[in-house]
């Protein structure tokens, strides 16, 4: 990874500049923050809680404004449907189907349910949803209600797709389910989507620039651009197969680009560890296979 000089470029979508935000009970979330968003950057915002990652995203989406600096948007001000957000969760309305939850940005703007009929089913085939679309969100998993939260966020087609930790909430394997049906969408159809995340893996493994913020007050403390090649998807990495303990046999499933052996042991560790549990400790895209 390189670091990113953080002058301004000719294709940015938004630009905060010098952007302060302090809460009415003086709490300053943010200090003099600027930042590029290019088009069809995917910028991962990393850190930890309490460093104004939210914040930022949420002054972005105009759901909250600045103390100091500003907020400035090349193209004009955004017109509505221009900016898609996801939540923390998904937020879905328990009365209504799946397919009134995606309509219900549009009929907001004042579109009618047949007008927008095949847009709706458009964005649910996107994330995997075709069938769903009379389903209830009872009948959902959490993976299946945020793909709906992702799918209304993109009926709009917005310029930019702003997410505020959309997967934090979700078991491991359906986290990373959505981290790769999340970089095909957006390697298909170059979004610019801005992500809020405390994972590094998940930041390393989604962007192509990663901006690391510190806590109190929140603020960049560095952005690194991220040059693996693509596709990362889980799928296009080749399951290997290593001798582990007897009868067993590891199967690791990282993709290539991240496909490194790690460091030597020392002899202590050797021994208060079996082999094949330093892959277990290091990552946990990998599973055992019993060898009879």
């Amino acid at each position: 990874m390189a670091e990113v000089k953080t002058t301004q470029g000719n294709g940015d979508v938004v630009s905060l500049r010098h952007v302060s935000k302090r809460f009415s009970n003086g709490t300053l979330a943010l200090q003099d923050m600027s930042l590029d968003i290019g088009k069809g950057d995917f910028v991962s915002l990393l850190g930890p809680s309490g460093c104004g990652k939210s914040t930022a995203l949420r002054i972005i989406a105009g759901l909250g404004d600045t103390t100091e600096g500003q907020v400035h948007w090349p193209d004009g001000k955004p017109e509505r449907g221009d900016v898609g957000f996801v939540f923390q969760e998904p937020t879905l309305m328990p009365w209504a189907n799946v397919f009134d939850n995606v309509w219900l940005p549009r009929r907001l703007d004042g579109t009618s349910k047949s007008a927008v009929r095949e847009e709706v089913n458009e964005a649910l085939e996107m994330v995997g949803l075709g069938g769903f679309a009379t389903a209830y969100p009872r009948e959902l998993s959490g993976g299946m209600k945020m793909r709906v939260s992702i799918a209304r966020a993109l009926v709009t087609k917005p310029k930019i797709l702003l997410m505020d930790e959309p997967f934090a909430a979700l078991d491991e394997i359906t986290r990373f389910k959505l981290n790769d049906d999340l970089l095909h969408l957006w390697e298909a159809h170059h979004w610019t989507v801005v992500f809020v995340t405390h994972s590094v893996f998940e930041s390393v493994y989604l962007s192509n620039r990663i901006v690391v913020m510190a806590a109190r007050p929140g603020r960049v403390t560095q952005q690194l651009s991220n040059d693996a090649p693509h596709p990362r998807g889980m799928a296009s990495a080749p399951p290997r197969t290593m001798p582990t303990s007897a009868g067993t046999r590891r199967m690791r499933c990282m993709p290539p680009w991240m496909n490194t052996r790690p460091a030597r042991r020392s002899q202590r560790e050797r021994l208060t560890h079996r082999p094949g549990r330093w892959y277990r400790h290091r990552t946990s895209r990998c599973c055992e296979l019993r060898i009879k």
